[in-house]
């Protein structure tokens, strides 16, 4: 099977401005070299930034060369899209470090040895730039009508977009053709949310340059009813396992809901697509859950290696067993062996408030050790360590905090 049709089976891809060009490109049999950009706003990427790495991965094994372009300079800006708020500015410092752990993460996915691909930073090109030959040499080329009509613009204009901000859109065109006249690069892939302005980068290049430069973008990470994937209650799901430890990230994608699995094994692994096409004709109810262990095992093993995700699939086994405990559960200390139920649950983790931790408590969400809770001022006594539960999904085991005698 082409790359081209397994990306289209996969349903991987959202939009294209040539579909038969990038076609025969992609399918081509020559290594052919195309980018994506990834602006440095945190210090770890997440789930949505995955798809696209993963997606970069599967070319790069089709013979292809991935380009990933760290925004040191367009992070100073922030892209608008889909914001209904100018984006918190960060300062060189704040930008390089993120661009830095954006790095080591970006290797666990990309092969980034010499002639197999590479990362560029386009404040290497930018700061070099004087402002007024950009408006003469990149700004004419841009109608400000045309502009305005652009979704990744239609949230902010609401709420009153900034000239900084309106810049975004030609900064990010002009990132393609510096990499298609200094590196022959021919295609941006990106999300579909950038569809704008990955669009305006190829038109840029092809009035410039008048060159062959295409624009294609992937499916968002979407549930069936088109909510957004990637978030739960206690934030985004992270890739650095200092924001998101590795059982909470396995457990995400183990709960994930049944009309979505089979989804994500399509889009996001490498389970050959025959396999996972097999489990949509035969899988069903509880059947699933043999899919979502699957698709959360293959994702942990990609972000954390094959040795943790074999950890924490152990540990989600126990602790659904019954009664099960396993040392690599999520772990927090406590100090006193007397604590109340709520202080327990923000200090867990589970909640994040008191607020929300007595809510969850009233509506009969809390176990500790899989007894259900229902008094908001219970003191839970711990000798060793507790298994506190909210829902059916979250669990943490709280550890007292060990003191030497006197």
């Amino acid at each position: 099977m082409s790359i081209f049709a397994e990306l289209q089976r996969r349903g991987l891809i959202a939009q294209m401005s040539h579909e038969k060009e990038i076609e025969e490109l992609l399918d081509s049999g020559k290594p052919v070299k195309f980018y994506v950009g990834f602006d440095a706003t945190a210090d770890s990427l997440h789930v949505g930034h995955m798809l696209q790495l993963i997606t970069m991965q599967r070319l790069q094994k089709a013979g292809h060369y991935p380009i990933a372009l760290l925004g040191t300079a367009t992070t100073l800006i922030g892209d608008p899209s889909g914001k209904d708020s100018l984006r918190k500015m960060l300062d060189n410092e704040q930008i390089a470090h993120n661009a830095e752990c954006f790095r080591r993460q970006m290797s666990r996915f990309l092969d980034f040895s010499e002639g197999k691909s590479e990362i560029v930073r386009n404040g290497d090109w930018f700061l070099e730039i004087r402002y007024l030959e950009f408006l003469r040499d990149v700004g004419r080329h841009f109608s400000v009508n045309k502009m305005l009509t652009a979704k990744c613009f239609e949230t902010r204009l609401e709420k009153g977009l900034t000239f900084l901000e309106f810049n975004y859109m030609l900064l990010q065109s002009y990132d393609f053709l510096h990499l298609y006249r200094t590196k022959d690069v021919k295609l941006q892939l990106g999300g579909d949310d950038q569809w704008s302005n990955i669009l305006a980068g190829a038109d840029l290049v092809r009035r410039t340059e008048q060159g062959e430069a295409f624009a294609m973008t992937f499916a968002l990470l979407a549930t069936k009813e088109g909510k957004k994937m990637g978030k739960t209650e206690k934030g985004a799901i992270w890739l650095d396992a200092d924001r998101c430890p590795p059982y909470d990230f396995f457990q995400y994608f183990r709960n994930v809901d049944d009309a979505d699995v089979i989804m994500l094994l399509k889009k996001m692994t490498f389970v050959p697509i025959e396999k996972i096409e097999e489990m949509e004709r035969t899988l069903s109810g509880v059947e699933l859950n043999s899919a979502k262990e699957l698709l959360a095992f293959e994702l942990t093993k990609m972000v954390h290696g094959e040795e943790e995700a074999a950890k924490v699939l152990e540990a989600a086994k126990a602790v659904f067993a019954s009664g099960g405990v396993d040392e690599n559960m999520p772990t927090v200390t406590v100090s006193d062996e007397q604590i109340n139920i709520l202080d327990l649950l923000v200090i867990s983790g589970l909640c994040k408030s008191k607020r929300e931790a007595r809510t969850s408590v009233e509506q009969g969400a809390v176990s500790i050790n899989r007894e259900k809770v229902s008094d908001v001022n219970a003191n839970i006594e711990i000798e060793d360590f507790v298994i506190v539960q909210k829902g059916k999904k979250n669990f943490v085991r709280a550890v007292l905090e060990k003191r030497e005698s006197i």
